[in-house]
């Protein structure tokens, strides 16, 4: 726990305050501080080398920061804790490359999924309840795989690989969701469904969308955080980002 953060953070869900790290010298973040509101959608965009993927393993744990706070909820310092630790509180992330178990329908990876899922073993010859077993029918259809749930999650595409993993996120409950360049390798319209999904996700749950792909992130209609060295470069709506020239120089002019 922290040391009494102040109201205006004890609002926000997720709070980055002068977060540094450093490889070899190297600052990969740069006293990065942002700030997260609860059911909000935020793009994170920047060149190669940003502080991109180091921010997002910051905030699941997997990299320890040299400074800095990040507060979750208002109250609970992640610096303090590790990666199960992290994700026990509603924190999932998905990569780039989908992580899904290829052997096993897309039911069984919605089911394995689940908060109160104990074991491969026990969760696949337990038997569900009526409601439980709804609630898997109702994420299938939300994340567009209605009509999928038997098939093996290795014979899906890749788009629809990326909104299965999104599903098993949302089966554990995670309150904050950091997608890791969700569109990479997508068809157009596969594109265009991902968007829709994570814009109706909005509200209901908080996203961090970390993108190379400016279309998308404009189609999201979100604000945007431009990372550059480790630090904010910019933020704003994706036209006043756009128009920045400090972002066209380091970024969208290359």
């Amino acid at each position: 726990m922290t040391d009494a953060p102040s109201p205006e953070y004890s609002r926000s869900l997720l709070y980055l305050d002068g977060v540094t790290v450093s490889f070899d010298g190297f600052k990969a973040l740069n006293a990065l501080s942002f700030v997260i509101d609860r059911g909000e959608l935020r793009c994170i965009i920047g060149p190669n080398g940003a502080g991109k993927t180091t921010m997002m393993d910051v905030v699941t744990g997997k990299t320890r920061p040299d400074e800095g706070q990040i507060i979750f909820d208002g109250t609970v310092d992640l610096t303090r804790l590790d990666e199960a630790a992290i994700a026990n509180l509603g924190i999932g992330r998905k990569f780039q490359k989908p992580t899904v178990f290829e052997n096993l329908s897309v039911f069984d990876n919605l089911e394995l999924a689940r908060k109160t899922a104990r074991g491969i073993t026990r969760t696949l010859f337990a038997r569900l309840l009526a409601n439980e077993r709804d609630a898997i029918d109702a994420m299938i259809r939300r994340i567009g795989l209605a009509g999928r749930e038997w098939a093996l999650a290795g014979a899906l595409s890749h788009g629809q690989k990326q909104w299965l993993e999104i599903g098993m996120l949302l089966m554990q409950d995670a309150q904050l969701l950091l997608l890791d360049e969700p569109v990479a390798g997508m068809t157009d319209r596969e594109t265009e469904a991902t968007a829709e999904l994570v814009r109706s996700l909005a509200g209901e749950h908080t996203i961090v969308v970390v993108e190379h792909d400016m279309e998308f992130v404009r189609s999201l209609a979100s604000r945007v955080t431009v990372l550059h060295e480790g630090s904010v470069l910019a933020d704003g709506s994706i036209d006043f980002v756009q128009a920045h020239q400090g972002v066209i120089d380091v970024y969208l002019g290359r």
